[in-house]
Protein backbone atom coordinates (compact mmCIF):
# COMPACT_ATOMS: atom_id res chain seq x y z
CA UNK A 1 0.00 0.00 0.00
CA UNK A 2 1.09 3.49 -0.83
CA UNK A 3 2.62 5.75 1.85
CA UNK A 4 -0.27 8.22 0.73
CA UNK A 5 -3.15 5.61 1.00
CA UNK A 6 -1.45 4.45 4.10
CA UNK A 7 -1.69 7.87 5.74
CA UNK A 8 -5.27 8.61 4.42
CA UNK A 9 -6.67 5.58 6.49
CA UNK A 10 -5.33 6.88 9.29
CA UNK A 11 -6.44 10.12 9.09
CA UNK A 12 -10.34 9.41 7.90
CA UNK A 13 -12.11 7.28 5.59
CA UNK A 14 -9.79 3.92 4.86
CA UNK A 15 -10.29 1.92 1.72
CA UNK A 16 -12.00 3.94 -1.01
CA UNK A 17 -14.96 2.23 -1.68
CA UNK A 18 -18.15 2.99 -2.43
CA UNK A 19 -21.68 3.49 -0.72
CA UNK A 20 -23.62 3.28 0.33
CA UNK A 21 -28.50 -1.45 -9.50
CA UNK A 22 -32.22 -9.51 -16.32
CA UNK A 23 -39.20 -19.01 -28.90
CA UNK A 24 -39.56 -19.74 -31.87
CA UNK A 25 -41.87 -21.28 -34.36
CA UNK A 26 -41.16 -24.48 -36.89
CA UNK A 27 -42.19 -23.88 -40.68
CA UNK A 28 -43.61 -26.78 -42.53
CA UNK A 29 -46.44 -28.02 -45.07
CA UNK A 30 -47.18 -31.30 -43.27
CA UNK A 31 -50.21 -32.19 -41.42
CA UNK A 32 -50.71 -30.37 -37.94
CA UNK A 33 -49.69 -32.63 -35.20
CA UNK A 34 -52.57 -33.74 -33.15
CA UNK A 35 -53.82 -32.05 -29.68
CA UNK A 36 -52.55 -33.68 -26.73
CA UNK A 37 -54.60 -34.68 -24.00
CA UNK A 38 -54.35 -31.48 -22.34
CA UNK A 39 -55.27 -29.49 -24.42
CA UNK A 40 -57.97 -31.70 -25.58
CA UNK A 41 -59.45 -31.05 -22.11
CA UNK A 42 -58.55 -27.44 -21.79
CA UNK A 43 -56.14 -27.84 -19.12
CA UNK A 44 -53.25 -25.58 -19.84
CA UNK A 45 -49.55 -27.37 -20.15
CA UNK A 46 -46.96 -26.73 -16.93
CA UNK A 47 -45.38 -23.78 -17.05
CA UNK A 48 -41.38 -24.54 -16.88
CA UNK A 49 -40.30 -24.90 -13.49
CA UNK A 50 -37.78 -22.26 -12.58
CA UNK A 51 -34.61 -23.15 -10.45
CA UNK A 52 -34.10 -19.66 -8.83
CA UNK A 53 -35.26 -20.49 -4.73
CA UNK A 54 -36.79 -17.49 -2.98
CA UNK A 55 -36.02 -18.98 0.35
CA UNK A 56 -32.38 -20.15 0.65
CA UNK A 57 -31.26 -22.06 3.79
CA UNK A 58 -27.82 -20.24 3.64
CA UNK A 59 -25.99 -17.25 2.57
CA UNK A 60 -22.82 -15.97 1.80
CA UNK A 61 -21.54 -12.57 1.45
CA UNK A 62 -18.59 -11.05 -0.82
CA UNK A 63 -17.78 -8.19 -1.62
CA UNK A 64 -16.15 -4.95 -0.59
CA UNK A 65 -16.47 -2.37 2.21
CA UNK A 66 -19.98 -1.82 1.81
CA UNK A 67 -20.98 -5.52 2.59
CA UNK A 68 -18.37 -5.17 5.30
CA UNK A 69 -19.98 -2.19 6.78
CA UNK A 70 -17.01 0.35 6.76
CA UNK A 71 -17.73 2.51 9.15
CA UNK A 72 -21.26 2.42 9.81
CA UNK A 73 -20.48 2.04 13.75
CA UNK A 74 -17.10 3.76 14.38
CA UNK A 75 -14.20 5.66 12.60
CA UNK A 76 -12.35 3.62 9.92
CA UNK A 77 -13.78 -0.06 10.88
CA UNK A 78 -15.44 -2.43 9.43
CA UNK A 79 -18.91 -3.47 11.43
CA UNK A 80 -20.31 -6.98 9.71
CA UNK A 81 -23.12 -7.10 12.81
CA UNK A 82 -24.89 -3.89 10.70
CA UNK A 83 -23.85 -5.67 7.04
CA UNK A 84 -26.94 -5.23 4.57
CA UNK A 85 -26.26 -8.84 3.45
CA UNK A 86 -25.30 -11.21 6.66
CA UNK A 87 -25.76 -8.64 9.48
CA UNK A 88 -27.30 -9.63 13.24
CA UNK A 89 -28.33 -6.43 14.17
CA UNK A 90 -32.34 -5.56 14.13
CA UNK A 91 -32.29 -2.05 13.11
CA UNK A 92 -30.76 -3.15 9.99
CA UNK A 93 -32.38 -6.52 9.15
CA UNK A 94 -30.28 -7.56 7.01
CA UNK A 95 -31.04 -9.95 4.10
CA UNK A 96 -29.43 -12.73 5.71
CA UNK A 97 -31.89 -12.29 8.81
CA UNK A 98 -35.15 -11.44 6.43
CA UNK A 99 -34.62 -15.17 4.63
CA UNK A 100 -32.99 -17.35 7.61
CA UNK A 101 -34.76 -15.70 10.24
CA UNK A 102 -32.63 -13.93 13.58
CA UNK A 103 -31.95 -17.19 14.92
CA UNK A 104 -30.18 -18.68 11.95
CA UNK A 105 -27.81 -16.03 10.79
CA UNK A 106 -25.17 -17.54 13.04
CA UNK A 107 -23.95 -20.56 11.56
CA UNK A 108 -25.67 -20.65 8.52
CA UNK A 109 -23.88 -17.11 6.99
CA UNK A 110 -20.90 -15.79 5.77
CA UNK A 111 -19.07 -12.50 5.49
CA UNK A 112 -16.04 -13.17 3.35
CA UNK A 113 -15.95 -9.78 1.59
CA UNK A 114 -12.98 -7.59 2.07
CA UNK A 115 -12.55 -4.15 2.59
CA UNK A 116 -10.83 -2.11 -0.24
CA UNK A 117 -11.16 -5.25 -2.65
CA UNK A 118 -11.51 -4.68 -5.92
CA UNK A 119 -13.12 -6.93 -8.69
CA UNK A 120 -9.70 -9.10 -9.28
CA UNK A 121 -9.76 -10.52 -5.66
CA UNK A 122 -13.30 -11.52 -6.57
CA UNK A 123 -11.90 -15.18 -7.59
CA UNK A 124 -10.23 -15.55 -4.79
CA UNK A 125 -13.39 -14.89 -1.96
CA UNK A 126 -15.56 -16.97 -4.21
CA UNK A 127 -13.81 -19.80 -4.06
CA UNK A 128 -14.22 -19.37 0.02
CA UNK A 129 -17.84 -19.12 -0.38
CA UNK A 130 -18.02 -22.17 -2.54
CA UNK A 131 -16.27 -24.10 0.56
CA UNK A 132 -19.17 -23.41 2.50
CA UNK A 133 -21.57 -24.96 -0.23
CA UNK A 134 -23.82 -21.82 0.53
CA UNK A 135 -27.41 -22.01 -1.36
CA UNK A 136 -27.27 -17.65 -2.19
CA UNK A 137 -24.02 -15.54 -2.35
CA UNK A 138 -24.50 -12.23 -2.88
CA UNK A 139 -22.23 -10.00 -4.66
CA UNK A 140 -21.32 -6.27 -4.62
CA UNK A 141 -18.38 -5.43 -5.68
CA UNK A 142 -16.76 -2.53 -8.35
CA UNK A 143 -16.58 0.60 -6.82
CA UNK A 144 -12.91 0.38 -6.06
CA UNK A 145 -12.56 -0.67 -9.66
CA UNK A 146 -13.60 3.15 -10.44
CA UNK A 147 -12.55 4.94 -7.29
CA UNK A 148 -9.13 5.30 -7.69
CA UNK A 149 -7.15 8.36 -7.33
CA UNK A 150 -7.42 9.92 -10.84
CA UNK A 151 -9.29 8.12 -14.04
CA UNK A 152 -6.33 6.58 -15.32
CA UNK A 153 -6.15 4.24 -12.37
CA UNK A 154 -9.63 2.57 -12.88
CA UNK A 155 -10.03 -1.13 -13.60
CA UNK A 156 -10.10 -1.37 -17.66
CA UNK A 157 -13.42 -2.72 -18.61
CA UNK A 158 -11.94 -6.01 -19.89
CA UNK A 159 -10.51 -7.07 -16.85
CA UNK A 160 -13.49 -6.39 -14.87
CA UNK A 161 -15.63 -8.90 -16.85
CA UNK A 162 -12.03 -11.48 -16.72
CA UNK A 163 -12.25 -11.42 -13.16
CA UNK A 164 -16.00 -11.50 -12.91
CA UNK A 165 -16.15 -14.30 -15.20
CA UNK A 166 -13.66 -16.57 -13.39
CA UNK A 167 -15.00 -15.96 -9.55
CA UNK A 168 -18.87 -17.02 -10.96
CA UNK A 169 -16.58 -20.19 -12.78
CA UNK A 170 -14.85 -20.81 -9.66
CA UNK A 171 -18.04 -20.41 -7.48
CA UNK A 172 -19.64 -23.42 -10.07
CA UNK A 173 -16.70 -25.18 -9.47
CA UNK A 174 -17.71 -26.43 -5.66
CA UNK A 175 -20.91 -25.22 -5.13
CA UNK A 176 -22.56 -25.59 -9.06
CA UNK A 177 -26.09 -25.11 -7.43
CA UNK A 178 -25.75 -22.02 -5.10
CA UNK A 179 -28.03 -19.15 -6.17
CA UNK A 180 -26.00 -15.87 -6.73
CA UNK A 181 -27.35 -12.23 -6.64
CA UNK A 182 -25.61 -9.35 -8.05
CA UNK A 183 -25.98 -6.01 -7.23
CA UNK A 184 -24.99 -3.26 -9.44
CA UNK A 185 -22.09 -0.73 -8.15
CA UNK A 186 -23.36 2.83 -7.15
CA UNK A 187 -23.92 6.24 -8.86
CA UNK A 188 -20.60 7.70 -7.93
CA UNK A 189 -21.80 11.25 -9.69
CA UNK A 190 -25.26 11.32 -7.62
CA UNK A 191 -23.25 10.98 -4.62
CA UNK A 192 -20.97 13.58 -5.61
CA UNK A 193 -24.18 15.34 -6.31
CA UNK A 194 -25.77 14.92 -3.27
CA UNK A 195 -22.77 15.91 -1.11
CA UNK A 196 -21.18 18.74 -3.07
CA UNK A 197 -23.20 21.60 -1.40
CA UNK A 198 -21.83 20.94 2.05
CA UNK A 199 -18.72 22.20 3.47
CA UNK A 200 -18.15 19.29 6.31
CA UNK A 201 -18.64 16.88 3.62
CA UNK A 202 -16.51 18.65 1.08
CA UNK A 203 -13.60 18.57 3.72
CA UNK A 204 -13.76 14.99 4.52
CA UNK A 205 -13.69 14.15 0.82
CA UNK A 206 -10.61 16.41 0.56
CA UNK A 207 -8.72 14.13 2.79
CA UNK A 208 -8.96 11.58 -0.50
CA UNK A 209 -12.22 9.68 -1.00
CA UNK A 210 -12.46 8.27 -4.30
CA UNK A 211 -10.41 11.32 -6.28
CA UNK A 212 -11.57 10.01 -9.56
CA UNK A 213 -14.84 10.95 -8.46
CA UNK A 214 -14.79 13.50 -5.46
CA UNK A 215 -11.34 15.88 -6.10
CA UNK A 216 -12.33 19.72 -6.28
CA UNK A 217 -16.19 18.65 -5.40
CA UNK A 218 -16.63 22.61 -6.26
CA UNK A 219 -15.00 22.35 -9.52
CA UNK A 220 -18.09 22.85 -11.90
CA UNK A 221 -15.35 23.59 -15.11
CA UNK A 222 -14.91 21.13 -18.21
CA UNK A 223 -12.12 19.26 -16.78
CA UNK A 224 -13.99 18.27 -13.68
CA UNK A 225 -16.96 17.70 -15.61
CA UNK A 226 -15.25 15.78 -18.26
CA UNK A 227 -13.38 13.68 -15.62
CA UNK A 228 -16.29 12.55 -13.19
CA UNK A 229 -18.48 12.20 -16.83
CA UNK A 230 -15.51 9.46 -17.48
CA UNK A 231 -16.42 7.83 -14.33
CA UNK A 232 -19.37 7.27 -14.25
CA UNK A 233 -19.36 5.91 -18.11
CA UNK A 234 -16.90 3.54 -16.40
CA UNK A 235 -19.49 2.03 -13.71
CA UNK A 236 -22.22 2.08 -16.25
CA UNK A 237 -19.59 -0.44 -18.38
CA UNK A 238 -18.98 -2.32 -15.18
CA UNK A 239 -22.92 -2.84 -14.81
CA UNK A 240 -23.36 -3.58 -18.62
CA UNK A 241 -20.65 -6.55 -17.69
CA UNK A 242 -22.34 -7.29 -14.54
CA UNK A 243 -25.82 -7.65 -16.08
CA UNK A 244 -24.39 -9.93 -18.83
CA UNK A 245 -22.11 -12.28 -17.34
CA UNK A 246 -25.02 -13.05 -14.88
CA UNK A 247 -27.88 -13.92 -17.55
CA UNK A 248 -25.39 -16.13 -19.07
CA UNK A 249 -25.70 -18.13 -15.88
CA UNK A 250 -29.28 -19.63 -15.05
CA UNK A 251 -28.89 -19.64 -11.74
CA UNK A 252 -27.43 -15.52 -11.21
CA UNK A 253 -29.92 -12.80 -10.81
CA UNK A 254 -28.64 -9.31 -11.24
CA UNK A 255 -30.39 -6.41 -9.24
CA UNK A 256 -31.37 -4.61 -12.45
CA UNK A 257 -29.54 -1.61 -11.40
CA UNK A 258 -31.32 -1.07 -8.32
CA UNK A 259 -28.28 -0.04 -5.97
CA UNK A 260 -27.40 2.03 -9.47
CA UNK A 261 -30.51 4.10 -9.34
CA UNK A 262 -31.38 4.19 -5.82
CA UNK A 263 -30.73 7.89 -4.03
CA UNK A 264 -28.27 7.73 -1.42
CA UNK A 265 -29.17 11.05 0.76
CA UNK A 266 -26.88 12.15 3.50
CA UNK A 267 -28.99 10.40 6.10
CA UNK A 268 -28.00 7.03 4.50
CA UNK A 269 -24.17 7.48 4.60
CA UNK A 270 -21.38 6.99 6.94
CA UNK A 271 -21.02 10.68 9.00
CA UNK A 272 -17.57 9.72 9.66
CA UNK A 273 -17.13 9.65 5.71
CA UNK A 274 -19.94 10.51 4.10
CA UNK A 275 -19.42 7.86 1.63
CA UNK A 276 -20.42 4.36 2.78
CA UNK A 277 -23.73 3.38 4.12
CA UNK A 278 -24.95 3.88 7.60
CA UNK A 279 -26.66 1.87 9.29
CA UNK A 280 -30.04 3.10 7.67
CA UNK A 281 -27.98 2.89 4.41
CA UNK A 282 -27.68 -0.36 5.03
CA UNK A 283 -30.69 -1.31 5.64
CA UNK A 284 -31.81 0.00 2.53
CA UNK A 285 -29.53 -2.30 0.64
CA UNK A 286 -30.85 -4.84 2.67
CA UNK A 287 -34.62 -3.72 1.27
CA UNK A 288 -33.49 -3.88 -1.74
CA UNK A 289 -31.48 -7.27 -1.90
CA UNK A 290 -34.85 -8.94 -0.45
CA UNK A 291 -37.69 -7.72 -3.01
CA UNK A 292 -34.89 -9.03 -6.12
CA UNK A 293 -34.15 -11.86 -4.62
CA UNK A 294 -38.00 -13.16 -3.23
CA UNK A 295 -39.27 -11.54 -6.85
CA UNK A 296 -40.96 -14.75 -8.48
Amino acid sequence: MPHGRRRFRTAVAGAVLAVAALAGCTGGSGPAPAASASSRAGTPSPAPTSRWDVSPASVAAVGDSITRAFDACSLLADCPEASWATGTDPAVNSLARRLLGAGRVAGNSWNLARSGARMAALPEQMARAAAERPELVTVMIGANDACRPTPAGMTPVADFRRSFEAALDRLRKDAPEARVYVASVPDLRRLWDTGRASPLVRRVWELGVCGSMLADAEDLGAAAEARRTAVRDRVVAYNGVLAEVCAADELCRYDGGAVFGFRFDESLLSTWDWFHPSRAGQARLAELAYRRITAT
